[in-house]
């Protein structure tokens, strides 16, 4: 024979002693029962304060949200996308002088209307979504 076969023969043998060897552990149902379970470890840390039903916002006060406002939407195909260029008028669905959308992240919070201060835009808010809409609207 050559060394491949050789080699061969020993991994099959190896093999067959253990699936032997658990095929018999199989056969001792006793000696699973012997299998203790380990103890687990309190996971609650002792130097946490206890949960209160106060809610601390002020983890949360300095996270930089980004304010944006929308003067309106609308649907166009790419074909009439393609053909915009300088110069070209594109049709909004809210009509002049109705309230533009404030957006936090995305998410609408606020209607206003559009002022001049000190040479630079800004909004004045007409109407505030409530807490409990916006967390509506979230879901």
């Amino acid at each position: 024979m050559n060394d491949t076969t050789d080699k061969d023969s020993e991994v099959m043998d190896e093999w067959a002693a253990a699936l032997a060897e658990a095929g018999g552990a199989e056969e001792q149902p006793a000696a699973r029962s012997e299998v203790k379970r380990a103890p687990l470890q309190d996971l609650h840390d002792e130097h946490r304060p206890p949960p209160s039903d106060e809610v601390n916002l002020d983890v949360i006060l300095d996270v930089p949200v980004t304010i944006s406002l929308e003067i309106g939407r609308t649907k166009i195909s790419i074909r009439n996308l393609l053909q915009l260029n300088q110069g070209s008028v594109v049709e909004l669905d809210r009509l002049a002088g109705e309230p533009l959308d404030v957006m936090v992240n995305g998410t609408l919070i606020a209607h206003g209307e559009v002022v001049v201060v000190n040479e630079k835009y800004g909004i004045r808010l007409t109407d505030v979504i409530s807490p409990v809409e916006r967390v509506k609207k979230l879901k």
